[in-house]
């Protein structure tokens, strides 16, 4: 008798408990919502694809599929593209359509390739772009050449690729002006592109919706916007207040830049949790995260976390897929944009999480999006599916910390009950056709092959690879395949009859988004240790040019000044060998303690900072010649050639690993645009030789 008690109470607090973790959600398309603009990601704010470009066709097309075909990977929504403007802009820079006024050339770089390679996955894929720099020619991004520029963008892109842009933004996280918003939406509706839609101001920070209170009255700032938008609303959430002007004023609200810099399932996780509360919260319609692949170098700054996929390795076609890349599946594989949310299905969950709710408004369809990050304990839902929605049955998608992106049995239509584990992800829909995409065959991990060398002459049309080498990451400026100048009769090079070099073509200070420094370009691989780069070098009047090695640093992605060794010839034969530390590099200064107190003492040095180690002076040294630049690194010992002789030579123990580059030095009222030519990477010792490796890469333009 007292078992039956104690089993009858046990159940009885068993149901007790489950209802008092059970929710209920009635749905219907009486409910209210907004429109649905899209989930996506960010490609640009920094060279983000890179080496993406330099890819084996095969591996390019996968990584692109696993983000941008519908209902496959990600099945991103919406894409934010950066307008390339030659300054750095997180990771590196990318070559701006115009480095100088009157200079248009629209198949520079891959951006165009990124964005046409999107669109042919997806044809609703809905686009967006916006500036972080700009060239130095604009003068000020506030302006109406700034706007001009923008056009002249849009412009090239119709004209050149039959790409249509749906939306732009007015700067990236540099304040904002009023009467550039003004004059660049006057300025769309004047050359044709009325239906582009503006927003703006993208800014982040406590005050980064400010101008909102400035719109309510300015009527002509409240029509040239169609969206107000800005960053990481997951940091700071739009106010009650904030949101009610928004919508007050009939503008869609957009978050153009959000964060998450986390690793393995914790990433999938907090991307949704994102998606829900954006909505959730701040009233947020389209949201976009920075950034989807990572085409760049390990060494750089975000190189992993923020990504879906990494591509970093295009001499081998290794790639691989992060778990973050479900997260945005999740949203992806059961959304379009065009959708509208269903308020009554948006909002946290009892014990932990949150939900939200989309439908189609054509065909009933709608889809169910759970997250319970830092939930405690299972807890259950029953929907009640009400007028104008689906009745049909529903599939179910799970992600966990040990599986991710995983169809579970299928719930039936109408009312259903379902229990969702702590710290999950589920999607539940009535859509159908999702999968969990991948490709088996994807190529091992290898590491950069050394020895290293390129002539240029590969790229006999250069417009078919975007006037950009293979493996060439530019950290600032362009560096561009172009015509080599030939060398004058007293040339040391009698041996160089090159038809093609690299140059780097951008001979002024840019607006660049993040503070400048030297305009270089890196590749290979931060575990070199003994090696020896050298580049032949073409110097115009005033000219400087470098050949750079052991670069272990190349800044915080909002500054890029390196860590490692450069070698330096100008135009009078003066060479100069330095040690280069970083604003951010707070150890130990080079020298005895003497030698410290006098750098320390010294006002116009900043701990950090460049410091020659050695230089010499070398005859017969003028500018329009070529000359050979060497620098080769032996343990502790470091040497500098010239022409094949050895000028300068020291012992530096501060930086033992790193990888290589080309630097086109930043002077005070200009940037050197040297030639290059001949790079080689040579191994000695310690560093090991790698062969066979796969080097043959389809050019990014054939037309």
């Amino acid at each position: 008798m007292k078992i039956v008690i104690y089993i009858s109470a046990l159940l009885l607090c068993l149901s007790v408990g489950e209802a008092r973790a059970q929710k209920t959600i009635h749905i219907s398309s009486l409910s209210t919502g907004k429109t649905f603009d899209g989930i996506g990601i960010v490609d640009g704010g920094g060279a983000t694809s890179v080496l993406l470009k330099d890819y084996p066709e095969k591996q390019r097309g996968e990584i692109l599929d696993m983000l941008y075909k519908p209902k496959f990977g990600g099945s991103v929504s919406t894409l934010l593209v950066e307008i390339p403007g030659d300054g750095n802009s997180t990771q590196g820079s990318m070559p701006s359509h115009s480095h100088y006024g009157g200079d248009y050339n629209f198949q520079r770089g891959y951006t165009w390739w990124v964005l046409q390679e999107a669109k042919r996955r997806n044809s609703q894929l809905s686009l967006d772009a916006t500036g972080w720099s700009a060239p130095a020619w604009v003068g000020n991004f506030w302006s109406q050449d700034m706007a001009d520029y923008y056009v002249s963008w849009l412009q090239g892109l119709r004209s050149v690729y039959g790409i249509e842009m749906d939306a732009i933004g007015c700067h990236n996280e540099k304040g904002y002006s009023y009467d550039f918003a003004k004059a660049l939406r006057r300025t769309m509706n004047e050359r044709g592109f009325k239906d582009v839609k503006l927003h703006g101001f993208d800014n982040w920070g406590d005050h980064k919706m400010d101008f909102l209170k400035d719109m309510q009255n300015d009527p002509e700032l409240r029509d040239a916007f169609y969206a107000v938008s800005a960053h990481t609303f997951s940091e700071i959430q739009l106010t009650p207040e904030q949101r009610k002007m928004a919508e007050d004023m009939g503008k869609p609200i957009w978050n153009s830049e959000d964060h998450n810099y986390l690793p393995g399932f914790d990433a999938l996780i907090t991307i949704v949790k994102c998606f829900n509360e954006n909505y959730i919260v701040s009233g947020a319609t389209k949201v976009i995260n920075w950034y989807g692949i990572a085409g760049v170098y390990p060494m750089e700054p975000y190189s992993c976390d923020p990504a879906m996929v990494l591509a970093r390795e295009p001499w081998s076609g290794h790639y691989q897929v992060r778990e973050a890349l479900w997260g945005y599946a999740h949203y992806g594989q059961f959304t379009e944009v065009g959708w509208r949310y269903v308020d009554d299905g948006c909002g946290n969950l009892p014990k932990g999480g949150t939900v939200a709710t989309l439908r189609n408004p054509k065909t009933g369809d709608f889809s169910m999006i759970f997250e319970t990050k830092g939930a405690t304990e299972r807890q259950t839902v029953k929907v009640k599916v009400g007028k104008g929605l689906s009745k049909g049955k529903l599939c179910v998608w799970r992600s966990t910390k040990d599986e991710q992106f995983v169809q579970q049995p299928d719930l039936k239509g109408g009312l259903f009950t379902i229990t969702l584990e702590p710290n999950a992800v589920y999607s539940i829909s009535t859509t159908t056709g999702q999968q969990h995409g991948a490709y088996a065959d994807i190529p091992a991990s290898k590491p950069f092959p050394i020895p290293y060398s390129d002539d240029f002459e590969q790229y006999e049309k250069p417009v078919e690879w975007g006037y950009l080498p293979h493996y060439l990451a530019d950290l600032i400026g362009a560096f561009e395949i172009v015509d080599a100048p030939a060398p004058t009769l007293n040339s040391q090079l009698s041996t160089l009859n090159s038809s093609k070099c690299i140059r780097q073509t951008v001979s002024e200070h840019t607006l660049s988004w993040a503070p400048e420094w030297h305009h270089y370009t890196i590749l290979g691989d931060s575990a070199w240790t003994d090696y020896e780069v050298s580049a032949d070098v073409y110097l115009n009047p005033q000219d400087e040019a470098a050949v750079m090695g052991r670069l272990c640093d190349v800044g915080s992605g909002y500054g890029i000044w390196a860590k490692g060794y450069y070698l330096k010839l100008d135009d009078h034969g003066k060479v100069t060998l330095i040690l280069t530390r970083g604003k951010r590099d707070q150890k130990e200064l080079i020298g005895d303690k003497e030698q410290q107190e006098a750098i320390l003492a010294r006002k116009d040095v900043e701990i950090g900072g460049e410091y020659t180690l050695s230089e010499a002076k070398v005859g017969g040294i003028t500018s329009l010649q070529w000359h050979n630049l060497k620098l080769r690194f032996e343990g502790d010992d470091i040497t500098g050639y010239v022409d094949g002789k050895e000028v300068v030579k020291t012992t530096s123990d501060h930086y033992r690993t790193g990888m290589a580059g080309l630097m086109a030095p930043l002077q005070e009222k200009r940037v050197c645009t040297p030639y290059f030519d001949n790079l080689k990477i040579t191994p000695i010792g310690r560093t090991k030789a790698v062969k066979n490796l796969r080097m043959n890469v389809e050019p990014l333009y054939t037309n």
